[in-house]
């Protein structure tokens, strides 16, 4: 059984967007040593994708060449119809996020869940426990305010650090375990 992983990338004040969702400043830093690498050996291990609206409208907007996730089933959270990708098994969700993170664990089997974003989405899952890892690429800028990675209604869950690296141009990736987690979803 694999774990869930909300995996991004976050100024060092701790948005992981502007207030309108830009990421132009988090898109001058594209290419970056290790980048690559760090990224190909996270996404081995995924075996399916959870993602809010904005997120995946971002991904529609942003990345034209098409799915970046082929073969990879995935839930979006929307209240809102939104277009598909043809031959993609995204599905557009709403309700409980604990009903979703059980099909989504069981869809990636062996592998890991991938939550992608956005910070709200995040949030309604560490309230619910649903958040195994925290993988959090901080790229060195200050945006002063913006899209936080989580809203927190209530104290931060014990973080155990697991691991951090160093990559070119100032970047610095974390990884925690949440302990608070309740992964026995499934």
């Amino acid at each position: 059984m694999g774990i869930t992983q909300y995996y991004l990338a976050s100024s060092i004040d701790g948005f992981l967007a502007e207030s309108d969702g830009g990421l132009d400043w988090l898109l001058q830093f594209e290419g970056f040593e290790g980048q690559s690498e760090a990224y190909q050996e996270f996404y081995q291990g995924v075996g399916a994708i959870v993602m809010g609206a904005d997120t995946y409208r971002f991904v529609l907007e942003e990345m034209p060449g098409g799915w970046p996730y082929p073969g990879l089933p995935c839930w979006v959270f929307s209240n809102h119809e939104l277009p598909g990708y043809q031959g993609e098994d995204i599905r557009f969700v709403s309700g409980e996020v604990s009903e979703i993170a059980r099909e989504a664990s069981s869809a990636a089997g062996q592998r890991n869940v991938w939550l992608l974003g956005g910070g709200q989405l995040a949030g309604q899952f560490q309230r619910a426990g649903l958040i195994d890892e925290l993988i959090l690429t901080i790229v060195p800028v200050l945006l002063g305010s913006g899209r936080p990675i989580m809203p927190l209604s209530q104290s931060s869950p014990e973080l155990q650090l697991l691991g951090q690296r160093q990559f070119g141009r100032g970047i610095i990736e974390l990884r925690y375990r949440l302990k608070e987690s309740s992964h026995s979803v499934v």
